[in-house]
């Protein structure tokens, strides 16, 4: 996959893999991400927890260095137009080298290609890095919708995609 030259900043060996939930690496980095969350974000991750599952989906994208899972994220279907972008996660010692960026990138790539014009999104009021993030690849703040609706530590976002 060619990454765009803006996204990649002092590289490493990086290669993007779409795959799925039940891959064994996605699972290894989902499990680092709940860990994650648990320790920063304590009891309100027992709230979120429920809608983090992610078991059925079949988008989702690894990013290794050399043969190394390093990053992952991954979108389901919302509606006939849209994608929810779930459970971005890069490793701490991989982050603030644009990582992040490649896989919002292979992410809105695919729900393209799968004929989606929108992508939406939740994160903590908590993550100002990525909330900075989405902001920067053109996400802009929307009303909480469904399950985040009255939920004051989220913060839902959207994107008309190309």
């Amino acid at each position: 996959m060619k990454i765009p030259r803006q996204y990649l900043r002092s590289m490493f060996n990086v290669q993007v893999k779409r795959t799925s939930a039940s891959d064994p690496d996605f699972i290894y980095l989902i499990s680092l991400l709940d860990h994650e969350l648990w320790v920063e974000l304590k009891e309100d991750q027992a709230t979120y927890e429920q809608y983090n599952k992610v078991d059925d989906i079949s988008t989702g994208v690894i990013v290794y260095d050399d043969e190394k899972p390093i990053a992952c994220g991954c979108y389901k279907k919302y509606d006939e137009k849209t994608a929810e972008i779930k459970r971005m996660y890069v490793e701490k010692n991989y982050r603030g080298k644009g990582i992040s960026k490649i896989i919002l990138y292979e992410l809105e790539k695919w729900a393209v290609e799968n004929k989606l014009q929108y992508a939406i999104l939740e994160t903590s009021i908590h993550f100002n890095v990525a909330k900075n993030l989405y902001q920067q690849a053109g996400y802009f703040i929307i009303s909480n919708y469904d399950q985040y609706a009255g939920l004051a530590e989220s913060v839902c976002m959207k994107k008309k995609l190309q």
